[in-house]
């Protein structure tokens, strides 16, 4: 087992900035990879980024590639998603989610982006983008 527990979220104007974070607790953090979702209202959750289990390895939506980023730290346990340049549409909760490793070899960008293939989720953390 594995508890999320995401912090971070926030009003901000268009443009700003906010960084999430979500802190994990439980079994060994390397052994997942991670991902952050979003789910706006009367909309399906949707993957906006994922990372490796060694951080080497980072994905992202069409939207969030060059103002979003991915990162983390394993001596922490804590995955970090960091937001410039935001938009109204950006606007949503922001969920972050663990996925088992079995094997820690490559993997492309679609093992990451399915939401029913990861394990543990987070409550959840709002991100209000005002125009």
């Amino acid at each position: 087992q594995v508890q999320l527990v995401e912090s971070g979220g926030g009003l901000v104007q268009a443009g700003g900035s906010l960084r999430l974070s979500c802190a994990a607790s439980g079994r060994t953090f390397s052994s997942y990879a991670m991902g952050w979702f979003r789910q706006a209202p009367g909309k399906e959750r949707e993957f906006v980024a994922g990372i490796s289990w060694s951080g080497g390895m980072t994905y992202y939506q069409d939207s969030a590639k060059g103002r979003f980023t991915i990162s983390r730290d394993n001596a922490k346990n804590t995955v970090y998603l960091q937001m410039n340049s935001l938009k109204p549409e950006d606007t949503a909760i922001y969920y972050c989610a663990a996925r088992v490793v079995v094997s820690r070899g490559p993997k492309g960008s679609s093992w990451y982006r399915g939401a029913a293939q990861y394990d543990y989720w987070g409550q959840g953390t709002q991100v209000t983008v005002s125009s």
